[in-house]
């Protein structure tokens, strides 16, 4: 088993996802871009016996990327699954935040996924099966996350042209949406939230969905 890659491995849902994945039993690797924070993700996912690979990366950083995914695949091979769960969350309303940092929350938001997704889905295809998931958010936009609401609607675009570009292949693409701010013990518990992953993983291929909604 080759194993599960969680891109923006957080304290939060990051850290759900791939402790879900591990008591599946799969291995794991998180990347996240602080040291502090991955290995945080990194310790909690080793309680549960698998082994874990703990990696820094800034998504936004293409060579840096790129990085993590060839190191992953180096420790544990080709992964199962890759889970893309970066984004830059901020408020900002339209025409306060400069083109610059549009552009830079675009990058984290859409071009990271894009960057994974090109490096890892076609060979994903040429063996017959994988699975990448993307977190997304905002079902509606909202004036007062602007960054956001674009760059989760532009992750949902891509999630659907992958889907049409990989699917006969046998690989499965599919985004959860979080609609609500994640908190544990609310109605956006992380542990809720990362069932989701877990059962779009494992969805046969006759009834995959590819959308999750929280």
């Amino acid at each position: 088993m080759a194993g599960a890659v969680v891109l923006g491995a957080g304290p939060g849902t990051g850290r759900a996802i791939a402790n879900r994945f591990a008591r599946g039993g799969m291995p794991v690797t998180v990347v996240a871009r602080s040291r502090a924070t991955v290995d945080a993700v990194a310790g909690s996912v080793a309680a549960s016996g698998v082994d874990v690979l703990a990696l820094t990366a800034d998504v936004a950083d293409e060579a840096a990327l790129r990085g993590a995914l060839t190191a992953a695949e180096e420790r544990f091979g080709l992964p199962d699954v890759v889970v893309y769960n970066a984004a830059l969350i901020r408020p900002d309303e339209p025409g306060e935040l400069a083109a610059a940092g549009q552009l830079a929350a675009w990058s984290v938001n859409v071009v990271g996924a894009l960057t994974a997704a090109a490096q890892v889905l076609p060979r994903m295809a040429a063996r017959g099966s994988g699975t990448f998931l993307v977190t997304g958010g905002m079902p509606e936009p909202k004036p007062g996350y602007v960054s956001l609401s674009l760059g989760k609607a532009g992750v949902r675009t891509l999630a659907a042209l992958l889907d049409t570009q990989y699917r006969d292949a046998g690989v499965h693409v599919a985004t959860v949406t979080v609609a609500g701010p994640v908190a544990p013990g609310t109605a956006w518990d992380p542990d809720e939230i990362a069932e989701h992953y877990w059962r779009l993983h494992h969805q046969p291929r006759e009834v995959w969905t590819h959308e999750a909604v929280h």
